[in-house]
Order: structure tokens, then C-alpha cells, then sequence
């Protein structure tokens, strides 16, 4: 039986948080042995907002260099930049015109900045959504590991494949899935418990990044808020900062949630975030020490250059059978 193929990214926007080594990272590095994986860092998506261009560069090297430390194996994985394969914007206009505006006006993020009054969107925020499609489904993959807030563009994706496909009458696009882990789907503010954890949060104080100082995190964690019950259980509605923060162990020890709570039922909430920081803390010195080990090595370059010449084989020969299709290539 073939191998399922699978494919993600991460949009280095800001520097990557815990929430996008627990929702993302640490997954790609799980599937990498039963999928045939490709993982891209979403630089084009980074753009539909201005972006410093030293900084932006320095995030993209970062994030690469995050994505090896994590355990992501170029051997196993298929590791590129979105913008070296230029095959992700073509596609991406063609998607763009098989889409329809009321689709992309009910798009959650697009919505939200609306119903906030934010003006001024770019054109490449509102069309993002179409982007994302050809990133999926230049490459037919099976499965899309997606954040919760993600999943309305993997059905965004899959309507337009099923439109493509009923119009022409062929299976021109595999039909792909949404893949959701149930614990550690969405990681919290530690200030704000019931916002995401962001990497474009202005104040970084309820959100731990990956090239954080052990000293610097565990500060956070001992920050968390809380709340005044004392007691160690999972309540997103009446708990959210120790439900929060219970997640968070559950899924770096790769335990069950029940584990978490039997584990810690009878501390106090001063011990039980100090339980919660020496997991942290343990998992990032890890990370760390990987990344300067591979940053001494100077693969990085040889790494995304065989990524993307990889990945560029299979989607021109995607986006020719999608250009012959629709009869603007002879």
C-alpha cells in the first residue's frame, strides 16, 4: 500500500511560540515516520502584512533552523521554502478564480478584522485562503495538520478541488482532511487565557517562544494567571489559565490529560506551576541545544535547496495537468 502524503507549514511571522512547537511542530515530527511529509515555512503568507525585511529573513532562518532542532529529519521530510517553489503562486491565481467572493468573505480571520473595523487589508490577506488551497493541493496530499482556526481553509480547500473537479469532470485534485489532535489543538495566552498564544503579540508576557531563555520562561509560567478556586482540574470554561497550563504538560510529556491531573492532584497552584515550568523548561534546553548543534553545521542552505527541488518535481508536473485542464497550456 502507498504511503499517505501529508503537508503543513508554519508562518514565521514572529519568532515560533510553544503553541506552534505543541499545535505543529512536535506533530510533523511524529507523522514524518507513517506519512510521506511536506513541511514548508510559509513565507509568502508572511507578506499580506508589512514586514521588516531584516527581521522577516532572520525569522525565516529561525524557523528553519527550528524546524530540524524539533526533530524534523530532511531524510524522512520534505523540508522548503513556500517562495522556491513558484509553483504555489500560479496555482494560487488559478484557485483564485474557480473561488467566489462570498466564500472568502466568510473566511474567520477575515471577518473578524471586519466586525473589529480594521480597514486597510491588503489584497493578499483577503486571497490568502486561495494561496493556502495550492499549497495543499499542488502536492495531492491526503492529510492537512491544521490548527483549529485553520480548519475552515482545509474545507475552503476541498470545496474548490470538488468544484475543479466536478467542472471538468475528473479527479484533478486529491480531496484532502483537516487532521485535528485532540490534545494541545489550541495553546493559550498565559495572561490571557482564553486568546491563542501569538507569535505577533505586542506584549510577549503570556507567550513562551522557543529561543526563550530557560530563566525567561519559567518566569512566565510562574506568571500564569490562574484563578481563585485552588484546585488542579480541567475547566476551560471556569479554569482556563490551570486548563491552559495543564495542556501544555500533557502535551510535552505526550500524556493524557487524566495522567496530568493524577499526577498533580494534590499541589497547590505554586507547585503545580513549577511541576508545569521544569517541563518547559527541560523541552526548550532541548530544542535549543539541537539548534545551535545544527547551526554549527551550516546544513541549513543544503537542506531547503533539496527541499524545494523536491517538492518543485511534483508540483509542476501538478500544475501542468491543472494548466492543460483548463486549457491555458498547450
Amino acid at each position: 500500500m502507498d504511503t499517505k502524503r501529508m503537508i503543513s507549514g508554519i508562518k514565521p511571522s514572529g519568532h515560533l511560540t510553544l503553541g506552534n512547537y505543541i499545535g505543529a511542530l512536535q506533530n510533523f515530527v511524529k507523522y514524518q515516520d507513517d506519512y510521506e511529509m511536506f513541511v514548508f515555512i510559509a513565507n509568502l503568507h508572511t507578506i499580506t502584512v508589512p514586514q521588516d525585511p531584516s527581521e522577516l529573513r532572520n525569522n525565516l532562518e529561525e524557523a528553519a533552523l527550528l524546524y530540524l532542532a524539533a526533530g524534523l529529519n530532511p531524510q524522512k521530510a520534505t523540508i522548503f521554502l513556500q517562495s522556491d517553489v513558484l509553483e504555489h503562486t500560479q496555482l494560487g491565481h488559478i484557485l483564485a478564480c474557480y473561488s467566489y467572493l462570498g466564500e472568502l468573505n466568510r473566511m474567520t480571520q477575515y471577518k473578524d478584522k471586519v466586525a473589529k473595523g480594521e480597514t486597510n487589508h491588503t489584497v493578499g490577506f483577503y486571497t490568502y485562503p486561495t494561496l493556502m488551497a495550492a499549497d495543499i493541493l499542488l502536492y495531492d496530499a491526503h492529510f492537512v495538520p491544521v490548527g483549529i482556526d485553520q480548519k475552515q481553509h482545509v474545507e475552503l480547500t476541498r470545496d474548490i478541488a470538488e468544484r475543479m473537479n466536478n467542472r471538468y469532470n475528473k479527479e484533478l485534485f486529491l480531496i484532502p482532511e483537516p487532521l485535528l489532535e485532540e490534545v494541545g489543538v489550541k495553546i493559550y495566552d498565559l495572561q490571557e487565557p482564553t486568546k491563542k498564544m501569538s507569535k505577533s503579540d505586542i506584549s510577549d508576557k503570556g507567550c513562551i517562544y522557543l529561543m526563550d531563555t530557560p530563566k525567561k520562561a519559567r518566569k512566565k509560567i510562574m506568571s500564569a494567571v490562574t484563578d481563585s478556586l485552588d484546585k488542579i482540574a480541567y475547566d476551560p470554561i471556569n479554569q482556563p489559565g490551570i486548563s491552559n497550563l495543564i495542556v501544555i504538560a500533557a502535551s510535552l510529556k505526550k500524556v493524557s490529560i487524566e495522567a496530568i491531573l493524577l499526577e498533580t492532584q494534590d499541589l497547590r497552584y505554586g507547585e503545580f506551576k513549577k511541576y508545569v515550568a521544569d517541563i518547559v523548561v527541560d523541552t526548550l534546553e532541548t530544542i535549543q541545544n539541537k539548534y545551535a548543534e545544527i547551526k554549527e553545521q551550516n546544513i541549513l542552505q543544503e537542506v531547503l535547496v533539496d527541499g524545494a527541488n523536491k517538492a518543485r518535481t511534483i508540483a509542476n508536473k501538478k500544475l501542468k495537468e491543472v494548466q492543460r485542464t483548463i486549457g491555458i497550456e498547450l
